[in-house]
């Protein structure tokens, strides 16, 4: 495993004080990135008209149960 600072001393095409020479590729940032907390799954999200659509199942369930109740006397 490399480290995430490398040795100035030791990065190839670094001119004494740091600076990179024209024409040169700068090394890359010692930055390390995706090692934050891990983050939870986005949840589920249920819109108006799936409740409305829901609630109108549950409504025809209920009176139906009911007519079949009332028509039992």
């Amino acid at each position: 495993m490399t480290s995430p600072d490398p040795d100035p001393a030791d990065t190839p095409g670094l001119e004494p004080g740091g600076g990179v020479p024209p024409g040169e590729t700068p090394p890359g940032e010692s930055a390390i990135s995706g090692l934050s907390h891990q983050e939870a799954p986005p949840g589920r999200v249920i819109t108006p008209v799936a409740l409305a659509i829901i609630g109108t199942i549950v409504l025809l369930v209920v009176l139906y149960v009911l007519a079949r109740a009332i028509s039992l006397f």
